[in-house]
């Protein structure tokens, strides 16, 4: 049987804009490209869960209009079950992007319809009682999040928690969060400590919750426990065309490999979970734009065997 993952998330349809280097306050560029794209940081993790073999439900929201039919087509295309995405009357959430010539990018978003998510329904709670793990993110109202990881510990289901937008969490989150996934300005936020020294920030967040993982980049990713576990993996060396999803293909695939392994994360799996997650993360920054970037299983075993030796 495929592992199940549920993702209880955002979806954006993605404005994307490139030139030689972003903006400062004030100031106009002349860009060079821009085009549409399916988005959202739930989407996209859905998506990422999907093609690195999951079976996989979404639970969102989007508007009545044109960019929510593409959203869940995008969606549908993937082959992930929407019987979780609500249409709302109002807009669809859009993000606003600019990516640099050096890969790098800023980004705005407007919600709209995935400020409606507010609460779970029966088919939603059934959804993540069936689940092997329930990935989170922060671009849904922090009730429904709450809600889901609640139901999910009900059930056994392991959480995972990528705290992105950065924000402070309450307890009662944080409570219920087996694995949390963070990059350095969210561990940063997360843990109330604006410091640039990964072990400070890990020893901080397993404080807070059980498991961290540290998401550095092009210098790979870091992992903590209660249990002292301390190790890092570096990242496959690319050249890198658009990090816009990297972050999600990294989240996506990170789920994926712990629902394979039953929800669970140690010290002695964690190695191989975070080295094929940096694959993933690594496939996706090679190629433009966000859920198009989003890699396919064999790409992020090819990378990951060609950089770590061995097929995950």
């Amino acid at each position: 049987m495929s592992a199940r993952v549920v993702v209880v998330g955002s979806a954006n349809l993605d404005l994307v804009v490139t030139a030689p280097q972003l903006p400062k306050p004030g100031e106009t560029v002349l860009g060079d490209d821009f085009r549409t794209v399916p988005g959202g940081k739930g989407a996209n993790q859905a998506v990422a869960a999907a093609r690195a073999g999951a079976d996989c439900d979404f639970v969102g929201a989007v508007g009545a209009d044109e960019f929510g039919t593409q959203l869940r087509d995008n969606l549908v295309a993937a082959g992930i079950d929407v019987r979780g995405l609500r249409t709302v009357d109002g807009p669809s959430g859009v993000a606003l992007i600019a990516v640099d010539h050096a890969a790098e990018n800023c980004i705005v978003v407007a919600p709209g319809a995935n400020a409606t998510l507010t609460a779970l329904d029966d088919a939603d709670r059934t959804a993540v009682a069936a689940a092997d793990v329930l990935l989170l993110q922060l671009e849904v109202p922090l009730a429904a999040v709450t809600q889901a990881a609640g139901q999910a510990r009900a059930e056994a289901t392991t959480v995972v928690l990528n705290a992105a937008p950065a924000r402070p969490l309450p307890d009662e989150l944080l409570d219920l969060v087996d694995v949390l996934v963070v990059n350095e300005h969210e561990a940063a936020v997360v843990a109330g400590m604006f410091v640039d020294e990964p072990a400070a920030l890990l020893d901080a967040l397993v404080g807070l919750v059980p498991r961290v993982v540290l998401t550095l980049g092009a210098r790979g990713a870091a992992y903590a426990d209660r249990h002292g576990t301390r190790l890092r993996v570096p990242a496959p060396t690319i050249d890198a065309v658009d990090t816009t999803a990297a972050g999600d293909a990294f989240t996506g695939a990170l789920a994926v490999a712990l629902a394979e392994r039953g929800g669970t994360l140690t010290a002695d799996t964690a190695p191989a979970v975070l080295s094929w997650a940096c694959a993933a993360g690594a496939a996706c920054a090679q190629r433009p734009g966000a859920s198009t970037a989003l890699p396919a299983r064999d790409a992020i075993d090819a990378l990951y065997a060609a950089t770590y030796g061995a097929g995950e």
